[in-house]
């Protein structure tokens, strides 16, 4: 079985040092970097999953996050190592596109069980046969695409809003509930609070136009999608 390749992108030479010595030591083949600016000139590599540092000189790691998600459309699984940990900062990772979170300092046993529960997430994600279209009412979800049509126009989602409204698009009428969501996309991540939740959606709906209202809140129980009558 093929090693499975892990940058390691961080501006502190200890903190590469170790991550690379944990991570060897576990069976992968890690690729250090000292900046976001190399990291991204690196990542066509066939590079399996990316720990990257938020606060670094020159671009931050949220910055290299978003040129991989919205220009170059990367799909490789991130998980932000910072020391900022306020719920602004989390939403911020989230929206960037990151799969998960770790505040340092750090275990090492902490960063190697995230790393493996990820890697196997993302492993199941390409071995499953995608529902290549959605269609509801107006709006319409290109899954193969990652895509997302209103009126046959274009709307640019983030990874983790558009992965919360295939959810709920997937399954018209039933009702998730905020821990129902955060157990179906942020496994593994038990910061992730309530509020993360209802500011995603929020974002969502104001992005959703004349669809906006198929996506509706019931106080007490939570999210559905309907298609207006």
């Amino acid at each position: 079985m093929d090693k499975k390749r892990i940058m390691v992108v961080d501006d502190e030479p200890d903190i590469r040092e170790i991550l690379q010595f944990n991570l060897e030591n576990a069976g992968y083949e890690v690729v250090p970097v000292a900046s976001a600016e190399s990291a991204l000139e690196l990542c066509d590599q066939n590079i399996d999953l990316i720990l990257l540092d938020v606060m670094m000189e020159g671009m931050s790691g949220f910055r290299m996050a978003e040129i991989l998600r919205k220009e170059r459309k990367s799909q490789i699984p991130v998980i932000f190592l910072t020391a900022r940990s306020a719920e602004n900062d989390l939403l911020t990772g989230f929206s960037a596109g990151g799969d998960d979170y770790i505040s340092k300092p750090f275990s090492i046993n902490e960063v190697l069980a995230r790393v493996k529960a990820v890697l196997k997430r993302s492993t199941a994600v390409r071995h499953e046969k995608p529902q290549e279209q959605i269609t509801l009412g107006r709006l319409r979800i290109d899954v193969a695409r990652k895509m997302v049509y209103v009126d046959d126009v274009a709307v640019v989602l983030p990874k983790k809003e558009l992965e919360i409204l295939t959810l709920l698009a997937s399954h018209p009428g039933r009702i998730y509930s905020r821990e129902e969501m955060i157990n179906e996309l942020w496994e593994d991540a038990p910061y992730v609070l309530d509020r993360t939740v209802d500011v995603h959606i929020a974002r969502i709906r104001s992005k959703l136009g004349t669809c906006k209202g198929y996506l509706t809140n019931r106080s007490g129980y939570g999210y559905s999608m309907n298609a207006e009558e």
